[in-house]
This record gives C-alpha cells, sequence and structure tokens, in this order.
C-alpha cells in the first residue's frame, strides 16, 4: 500500500509548479503584449512624420509657386491684395487659362486654409464665392504665418511691420511648423521659404 501511493504522488503537477508556470506563462504574455504595443507605436510614430513631412513640402511647394508669379488682377487691382501674419491674399493665373485668379491662403484654428476666387462677368470682377480647401490640419505657429519684406531686404533685414503697404510687399516669408500631438512624438517638424514676387520686383 504504502509503494502504491507513493508511486502515485510523483504523478502530475504539484500546486507549487503549477503556479510558477502559470506566473512565467503571464510574464510571457505581458512582454508580447508590450513589446507588440512598442512596435505598432514606433510605426505609427514614423508613418506620422513621413505624413507631416510630405504634407508640409507639398504645401510649400503650391505656395511658391503660385506666389512667385503674382500679378495685377483682371480687374487692374496690384498683385497683393491683402498681407497680414495669418492671412496673405494675391492674384495670379494658377491653371494658365489667361484669368488671374485670386488666391488667399489663411489661417482657420490650427489649420492652414486655401481659398480661390475665379473673375466672372463683364467686365470681369471678383465677387462671387470663394471656393476653399484645406491644406494642412496641424500647424501649430498660428500667430505668425507670414512675414513681408521690401526692396530693401539683405538678408538680415527685420520684417515690416503689420499693417503695412501692400505695394511695398517685395518678398514674402513662410514658417510652417506642424506637430500632430505636443505631447507625444515625433517632434515639431518647420518649414520655411522666402518667394520673391517675380511680376512686382525691382533690385530683389
Amino acid at each position: 500500500m504504502k509503494k502504491r501511493l507513493k508511486r502515485n504522488s510523483n504523478k502530475g503537477f504539484t500546486l507549487i509548479e503549477m503556479a510558477v508556470s502559470t506566473a512565467i506563462f503571464v510574464i510571457i504574455l505581458i512582454a508580447l503584449t508590450l513589446l507588440a504595443r512598442n512596435i505598432w507605436t514606433y510605426n505609427s510614430t514614423i508613418s506620422k512624420g513621413f505624413t507631416n513631412v510630405a504634407a508640409g513640402k507639398k504645401a510649400i511647394k503650391m505656395m511658391e509657386a503660385e506666389i512667385r508669379t503674382a500679378s495685377a488682377a483682371n480687374n487692374g487691382s496690384y498683385a497683393v491684395n491683402q498681407a497680414s501674419a495669418t492671412s496673405f491674399t494675391f492674384f495670379s493665373d494658377i491653371n494658365g487659362d489667361g484669368l488671374k485668379e485670386r488666391i488667399r491662403y489663411f489661417m482657420n484654428g490650427s489649420s492652414l486654409q486655401k481659398g480661390t476666387l475665379i473673375p466672372t462677368g463683364s467686365p470681369l470682377g471678383y465677387t462671387g464665392t470663394e471656393t476653399v480647401t484645406t491644406l494642412l490640419t496641424n500647424v501649430t505657429n498660428t500667430a505668425t504665418i507670414f512675414n513681408y519684406y521690401d526692396t530693401n531686404y539683405d538678408g538680415t533685414t527685420a520684417a515690416l511691420t503689420i499693417p503695412l503697404d501692400v505695394s511695398v510687399v517685395r518678398l514674402v516669408k513662410i514658417t510652417l511648423t506642424l506637430d500632430d500631438n505636443p505631447n507625444l512624438p515625433p517632434a515639431p517638424i518647420t518649414f520655411t521659404t522666402q518667394i520673391s514676387l517675380r511680376n512686382v520686383k525691382d533690385n530683389l
């Protein structure tokens, strides 16, 4: 009888062995979960960074091309219509159809938007409703996007004081800082460019 009991006691796991096995399993499961979460977070961070870079470059490229070709409107208005720290309005034939659209880049909250107004009527005028599109939605430097310089700009000259006389504007500096969430990576990305007004410049 004693031998039979001894043999039976050696079969299966003891309570301590089961507890240790369960603990090891839980630790491994937690480690795998944390690893998966870190990989997902890292990939999400990298993806957001690439998205911000692509969106910022696209917006800057568009603004450079359109602002550089600013010229007098079809109704004779000056090339630059309005200039402030958060909004810039000008006239330019952006689609090559011979009509000078009125283009307005402006901030709406943390979004950079573009308004386009096509001249209509006879004589041509800018009295319709502009078409508004959103270019960027995560701009953080919302107080000052545009800085303006006159013919005296030498690379270090201070920007013109706003409000200003739009007829003296010869160069526009654009600065855009993008950040989806200031409390999380990736770090903010800043884009900046300087654009000479080709059709109104003199000695720049």
